[in-house]
């Protein structure tokens, strides 16, 4: 048995050592590439660089990454700042026509992760009068050609799709955590990924040097960015109601308030075992995509005073600004499992928004064709977690919002 582990260790080694003579993350050298293959110089604002080089060395460092989790984090570096690049080209030569377009009380929804939000993006985002930024045009934004005949969308979304096809294939069940399509809503922080300051890359790997660096930072470039990313996006149709999607707001909605001031938050709760225990399952997918697997116990540790940090300062925004009070719309998870149209009807009620009956027969459609909530997933004590230690963690945020911790 011995032997073997010896020699599982050695290969893992070489592995590790030819991984990183082909795909050495170098800031300077991804920011070059980029630069020679598009032709384009100029990264625009926010600066790139610096997150950039902290993100890199962290992932070299820390995150333990093996050679298909190296291979597949240089090519999504690569796309990054080559389509970073082409927007902001884009976007300097379609200036005025952009910014003219406006963002009008767009709707986030946030919250509890793995608490239903993003079932209820995809029902908002089946409403005609709705829009969400979708899989395919936040991959890939900048179309390769734009003509009377209209430009290459079709090929856009063929060329998402048969990256989510390779994704599938290369991740461990990666439907029962995180069904998503090319033309799925798609979350913020997607988008906030072209600044290099996202909780996307947390998502995907160890590296504690760049979240601390990314939770240190004013992050009001980034809501800028993602503002006029939702401009261009709009700038060739009749602008709609935006509906908007990611836990992770909950970092920065000073930020995000101060560039889209009427936003509207959609809160989503759920028992906080119940997400915890999704929580795990998917980073943990998403981990041994890209890295050598590490301690359950920990990682289950890590999610646990992450979710419990998160719902502590939704609270302590939220009390800090009673003046915004009426921005937040409180929604359940066993509501929105058990009768979802009823949960949109009161979210359009309290929005003022007229639920059209195209709207709801595509949002019932959906709903029909909808099987997450039936999946088997592992429980608690199969991570290694405390059950009775993590529901006295929560307790603060149950009884605020009525929320079972058990």
């Amino acid at each position: 048995m011995g032997e073997k582990v010896v020699r599982r260790g050695a290969w893992r080694n070489l592995g590790d050592k030819i991984g990183k003579g082909l795909w050495f993350l170098d800031s300077k050298t991804l920011c070059a590439n980029a630069q020679r293959r598009t032709g384009l110089e100029d990264f625009g604002e926010p600066p790139v660089e610096r997150p950039l080089e902290v993100l890199v060395e962290s992932l070299e460092r820390e995150a333990d990454l093996h050679p298909l989790g190296r291979f597949l984090m240089s090519v999504r570096l690569q796309s990054l700042l080559e389509t970073r690049l082409r927007l902001v080209n884009d976007w300097r030569t379609r200036s005025q026509g952009i910014t003219d377009t406006p963002i009008r009380r767009p709707i986030f929804i946030t919250g509890m992760p793995r608490s239903g939000s993003s079932f209820l993006h995809e029902l908002l985002a089946e409403d005609p009068g709705n829009r969400a930024p979708l899989v395919w045009e936040v991959m890939f934004p900048v179309p390769a050609r734009r003509s009377g005949n209209g430009d290459d969308r079709d090929c856009r979304i063929r060329k998402t799709a048969a990256n989510l096809w390779w994704f599938r294939r290369l991740a461990h069940q990666p439907d029962s955590v995180y069904p998503m399509r090319a033309c799925s809503p798609h979350e913020c922080v997607a988008i906030h990924g072209y600044t290099c300051l996202s909780q996307e890359f947390i998502c995907t790997a160890r590296i504690p040097s760049y979240e601390k660096l990314l939770r240190s930072s004013d992050l009001t470039p980034v809501y800028a960015w993602q503002k006029h990313f939702l401009q261009y996006l709009q700038a060739d149709s009749p602008p709609k109601q935006w509906v908007l999607k990611a836990p992770d707001h909950v970092y920065a909605l000073r930020e995000l308030f101060s560039i889209f001031p009427d936003a509207v938050i959609v809160q989503t709760h759920r028992n906080p075992l119940e997400v915890l225990r999704s929580s795990i399952q998917l980073t943990e997918v998403l981990y041994n995509l890209f890295a050598w697997p590490g301690s359950r116990e920990a990682l289950a540790e890590r999610e646990a005073m992450h979710l419990a940090g998160n719902m502590e300062r939704f609270i302590q925004f939220r009390d800090a600004h009673p003046e915004l009070a009426g921005r937040f719309i409180d929604l359940n998870y066993s509501d929105l499992a058990a009768d979802p149209m009823a949960v949109v009807r009161r979210l359009y009620e309290r929005l003022e928004i007229v639920l059209t009956e195209e709207g709801a027969e595509r949002m019932r459609r959906l709903i029909s064709q909808r099987s997450r909530y039936r999946k088997h997933n592992p429980t608690l004590a199969e991570f290694g977690v405390d059950v009775l230690r993590e529901a006295r963690r929560f307790s603060q945020y149950c009884f605020r919002f009525g929320v079972p911790c058990q």
